[in-house]
Order: structure tokens, then sequence, then C-alpha cells
């Protein structure tokens, strides 16, 4: 993907040799989009996202993200072929999965691919000493720009420490939009936790390239039961943070867990740590869709300060 194309027939005329389409077929998998299986004249399928104009930056970051997890050769995503407006929409075309059915090991094959990615070197997901901004610097953890998780948006400005990275680029960027939320005592409570998360996060031995936003709806499998990830809120930062948020909405299997145990290890205190975590996801929902999260917030919150 070398641009963005300036109408869904040039994408496809570039990608497939042919912009015209046999026929559209809506599918889920949209989420925050509407989302299409394009049949091409010559019987090729390929996947369409589509979205307003205004938020084409959404497509611009899920492919960069697709992109930054398959560069890893860990893990499987589809390929990305292009993004582009036409007229008042803006597009994302990725290859085509026909969906299946998990078999019996697919989840460990996702728990081996995801600790794979974990421990590749992350280094070029990072800017250069010569491309970061004058005020920041590179740094160990961030992304190469900034993104999005679900429609919020996600700042990954580069930092040396996962701890002020995950104060100053996760946590108080969600606390600062969910204010109006909070009471004068709650917002002490915020600022004794920001200003003493280094007594509750740990380092980690390295950086790991991270999927963001890993729950059981962004993963998907096709029909060899094989693993794919999707929906990406790609950025750099503790492994840790990926495996919390599996734990969020329900977990996944079991089998799941004594993979990644056994390929990646996890440390014994990984659960004095995991709510904090998933924090900043539950703040992410109070502040998309509503105050049904803030008592989970608040449990969170009152717990570690």
């Amino acid at each position: 993907m070398s641009h963005e194309y300036l109408s869904l027939q040039e994408a496809l005329t570039a990608v497939c040799g042919d912009g015209t389409i046999a026929e559209k077929r809506a599918v889920s998998g949209g989420d925050i989009n509407r989302a299409y299986a394009l049949r091409l004249p010559g019987g090729q399928t390929v996947f369409m996202k589509e979205n307003s104009r205004a938020n084409r930056d959404f497509f611009r970051a899920e492919a960069e993200g697709l992109a930054a997890m398959k560069q890893t050769g860990a893990v499987r995503t589809p390929a990305v072929l292009a993004t582009g407006i036409d007229g008042d929409r803006s597009f994302l075309l990725l290859s085509y999965i026909a969906s299946g059915r998990s078999g019996p090991h697919t989840m460990e094959q996702l728990s081996y691919d995801l600790a794979a990615m974990h421990a590749a070197d992350p280094a070029a997901f990072l800017p250069a000493a010569g491309e970061a901004a004058e005020d920041e610097g590179p740094g160990r953890y961030g992304f190469l720009h900034d993104n999005y998780i679900g429609s919020g948006f996600q700042l990954n400005t580069p930092k040396e420490s996962w701890v002020a990275f995950f104060r100053e680029c996760r946590l108080r960027p969600q606390f600062a939009r969910a204010g109006g939320y909070f009471d004068t005592a709650d917002k002490k409570k915020i600022e004794r936790l920001l200003d003493h998360l280094d007594r509750y996060l740990a380092e980690p031995a390295h950086p790991s390239m991270l999927h963001g936003d890993f729950w059981a709806g962004n993963y998907m499998v096709d029909r060899d039961g094989v693993p794919w990830l999707i929906d990406p809120a790609a950025y750099v930062g503790h492994a840790e943070a990926d495996i919390a948020m599996t734990e969020l909405f329900g977990g996944f299997d079991q089998a799941f867990y004594g993979a990644y145990k056994e390929a990646a290890g996890l440390s014994a205190d990984y659960r004095d740590r995991r709510d904090l975590y998933n924090l900043y996801h539950l703040l992410n929902h109070l502040n998309l869709f509503g105050g049904s999260y803030l008592s989970s917030v608040l449990a969170i919150l009152h717990r570690y300060a």
C-alpha cells in the first residue's frame, strides 16, 4: 500500500486489475464501520470497511497496525490492499478471510502466535532518533504514530519508561476526558494513583509489539481452524497488557492461558497489575459509551488509590 487512492474503482483496478464489482454483500466485522465482501468479476473476493470521509484516519491507523503485526512474522493478519476516499466515504480494502470454526488446537496456536509476536524485536515500530519530535526524543514504548482504540483517540508518544508511557499516554488522557464523572475526592485519588503508578506497575524485561485491543472479537478463525488477528490498536508496550485485556470481557479458553504460560511465562504477580491495565479500557468505554462503566472504573480506582 503506497498511497491513498482517490476512488474505490481506482483502488480495485490498482490492486486487483479490475475496478468493477460483481457483487457487494454486507458482512459482520465492521463494528464502528460498515463492512462488505466484494466479489470481483474474476472471482476474487476482497473485504472492505467503509466509514465517513471525516473518519478516514481510522483506516490509516488500522492499516499501519496490521502491517506492523504482520512484519513481526509471528501472527497472521489480513493483507492490507488499499485505503482511499470515494466521494463522502473512506474505505479500507483487505484480503478476504473466509471464517470457520475453532479446531482442537486453535486457542493454543493463537497463544503461541501472540507469545511469538510479544518476543519479536519491536524497534522498527518506534521512531528512530532522528525522526522523533524534538521535545520528546525516541523511546522504547509507544508507536510510530497515534492511532485509535475503537473510535477513541490513542496517544502513542514514545517514552523510555513503560510506567511513564502508561501514565501519560494511557491513563491520564482517559481520566482527563472523563473528568465530568468524578467528584473532588475521586480526582484526588486519580492524582494519587498517577503520581504513584510505579508502586503497582513493573518495567518489563523487554518491550513487546502489542495488538492493543485484544479481546475475543478481535481475532478470527479461518476454515482450517487457523487464528488471525484483526482490528488492532497496535503499539509497543508490556506484553501483560494484551493478556490482561483477554480477561476483561469473559476471558479466553483456559487452553489459551496454559499455552501462553508455556511459551512466554507470566509473572506470579501479574494479577496484581491486571486491573490497572484494564482500567484503561474501562475508561475508554466510559468515554465512548457512557456512565454504565463508571462503577467498574471507580472500583479499580478505589482499590489502588
